[in-house]
């Protein structure tokens, strides 16, 4: 057993392993029925993990089947796929684009419409697709937006107040055009544009520069908190590092200093 810090919460590898909720695992263990090795378990223990192996947890003195240790996929999704397990209508979706021994397995943490690329994140780990959608645990997104024309003050200005959508006002953004090297009539015609949400509503960038009239044109997510790869191509993923996970369990991206390059474990070209 591990104290401190290190390992997996007792309730959540219970839960994991179908044994209870966690919050009627928190009840067996206050309980005495859990036991790690051959000690009577606590709240607050943690399990240590070593690969796939865990130590002894049991309940009423039955050794429990302990699930695979959480996996973590960052996918560059591509345009034409849709953020879904299955869809009834036929389309492609994202989980095609993954190996099929895991397609039963992980599902997509948020979501990006048919038409928006960019990066998505795939878990098991429930506790982590929480932090990482919640706008209370502080993990922004970042997205690059390709808009027809080019928004004047006025336009800018409301989008970075906010505006109503379903019924509810937007959280304020604060728009940045982005110059871009390509020339040519598409630079005439259109401007590029980032912007950061702490808060993941349903085609909310695509709704708020309609409503300016600069209609998008293209968009694509580049960051969750700091996680960033501009390396990994379309249609392509890698495992992330645990040093990636642990930063954004904590809110943000990978730790400064550490980034993607050199970690491609799992990486699959298309």
């Amino acid at each position: 057993m591990a104290e401190g810090l290190r390992g997996e919460r007792l309730q959540k590898i219970l839960s994991r392993a179908g044994i209870a909720s966690r919050r009627a695992a928190e009840e067996l263990i206050r309980a005495g029925r859990v036991t790690i090795g051959d000690r009577v378990a606590v709240l607050g223990d943690r399990v240590e993990q070593r690969g796939r192996r865990t130590e002894t947890v049991r309940v009423d003195g039955e050794p429990i089947v302990q699930a695979a240790a959480p996996l973590y996929i960052l996918l560059n999704k591509p345009t034409g796929h849709v953020t879904t397990r299955s869809d009834p209508e036929g389309r492609p979706t994202v989980m095609d684009l993954l190996p099929e021994r895991w397609r039963g397995r992980l599902k997509p943490v948020g979501r990006l419409d048919y038409r928006t690329e960019g990066l998505l994140l795939f878990t098991d780990d429930g506790d982590l697709a929480h932090r990482v959608t919640h706008p209370r645990f502080g993990c922004s997104k970042r997205y690059l937006v390709k808009v027809r024309g080019f928004p004047g003050r006025a336009a800018i200005e409301r989008l970075g107040r906010g505006m109503f959508i379903a019924g509810r006002r937007t959280a304020a953004v604060r728009p940045r055009q982005v110059r871009t090297r390509r020339g040519g009539r598409s630079a005439r015609t259109s401007s590029w544009w980032e912007m950061e949400l702490r808060e993941g509503r349903t085609r909310q960038i695509r709704e708020m520069f309609f409503r300016v009239g600069h209609p998008v044109q293209r968009l694509r997510r580049v960051a969750i908190g700091r996680l960033e790869d501009a390396g990994l191509r379309p249609g392509s993923w890698r495992e992330l590092s645990a040093g990636e996970v642990a930063a954004l369990r904590a809110g943000s991206g990978p730790p400064p200093g550490e980034g993607p390059r050199g970690r491609r474990k799992g990486r699959r070209r298309r």
